[in-house]
């Protein structure tokens, strides 16, 4: 016999399986237990327009489903979309029992709930809340704010470097660790660099095959943010390999420093179906999105080296003393290869 708190572990791992490929729908995962309490279906949502997570179970469960439990990461749909709603397909096929993690923020998804129960089916909610949020962040984050939650991902030495006093910055971190920023693109919907970045490194921005080089099937939108239109014809960014947006003041709109409004870039991503991106360059980019308290999330690679010179991995955060710095609470530091990659959250001022 399974608890359904193995139950809603082992729906969160699934879940995570749709990392990267759902958007702008979310990562949701579902264990069906028959009336015995065994395991009688599993799933989770694979990609935009596909079959949700509780009918992939309920398909695998068969006559099982009747009388028996549905463990769910988020409540169940209620609306008829790409696809019908979760919440009457638990109900068709005679389902007893349903715990959900996490209540759905979403206008015109949420009420499933509210429905099982009006059926006379029994729900539960609350089951491993923080694990299924932590799991299902970006995309609970950016239907809360109507933004793309924003992940801040830079390559640095101890001392902070991102380049030496020359300019050479390949490589600062190792191969374990270039690769591992490659699975990390691959879980996003957009990667933005500035157009210093593009201009100086020519980088590519893809997610390359972890074996061979060779470009993946999904690639995220890259986005780079040039306000006077400056990205170069032959720029790598415009090689056909992946869809690219140039965002210019004249596509987006100015901010007061005259610059491409970060604000209204967000929107505009939100509004094309973008609900995480990786903010990955450069310096400057970057102290802009945080000093408008627009970064959610920082993961560094840091290097065990040290340059003493060159370019920093930060610039201008907009702050100017001690007491305003930008604080950070780590949420995970594992070493990559000789390299540490931390992760963590900007703490609220007063928190």
């Amino acid at each position: 016999m399974v608890t359904e708190d193995q139950a809603m572990g082992r729906a969160i791992a699934l879940a995570a399986r749709g990392l990267g490929t759902t958007s702008p729908n979310p990562v949701v995962g579902c264990v069906l237990l028959d009336a015995a309490g065994e395991v009688a279906g599993e799933g989770f949502h694979a990609y935009a327009g596909g079959p949700h997570a509780e009918v992939v179970a309920l398909a695998q469960a068969g006559e099982r489903a009747r009388g028996g439990t549905a463990v769910v990461t988020l409540e169940p749909c209620n609306h008829t979309g790409r696809t019908g709603p979760c919440a009457r397909a638990l109900i068709a096929a005679g389902v007893a029992r349903v715990v959900i993690a996490v209540d759905d923020p979403t206008p015109d998804a949420a009420g499933g709930a509210a429905t099982l129960r009006a059926a006379g089916l029994r729900v539960d909610t609350g089951l491993r809340r923080a694990e299924a949020e932590a799991g299902n962040v970006a995309w609970l984050t950016a239907v809360r704010r109507g933004r793309p939650f924003v992940t801040w991902k830079f390559a640095a030495t101890l001392d902070g470097r991102s380049a030496a006093a020359d300019g050479t910055s390949k490589w600062i971190t190792s191969e374990p660790a270039r690769t591992d920023v490659h699975l990390l693109r691959g879980t996003v919907d957009a990667v933005v660099a500035g157009i210093g970045t593009v201009l100086a490194d020519d980088a590519q921005l893809t997610v390359r095959d972890l074996r061979d080089g060779s470009l993946a099937a999904r690639q995220p939108l890259r986005v780079v943010v040039d306000s006077s239109g400056r990205t170069p014809a032959k720029a790598r960014v415009r090689d056909g390999a992946a869809p690219t947006w140039i965002a210019t003041v004249a596509a987006v709109g100015a901010g007061p420093d005259g610059h491409v409004d970060l604000s209204a870039l967000l929107t505009e991503l939100y509004a094309r179906g973008i609900r995480s991106l990786l903010l990955e360059g450069g310096p400057t980019l970057a102290g802009a999105f945080l000093a408008a308290g627009l970064v959610d999330r920082v993961v560094g690679y840091l290097a065990p080296r040290l340059l003493g010179a060159g370019r920093t991995a930060l610039v201008d955060a907009g702050v100017t003393t001690i007491a305003e710095a930008i604080d950070l609470a780590f949420t995970d530091i594992t070493q990559i290869g000789p390299d540490l990659r931390f992760t963590a959250v900007p703490v609220e001022k007063g928190n």
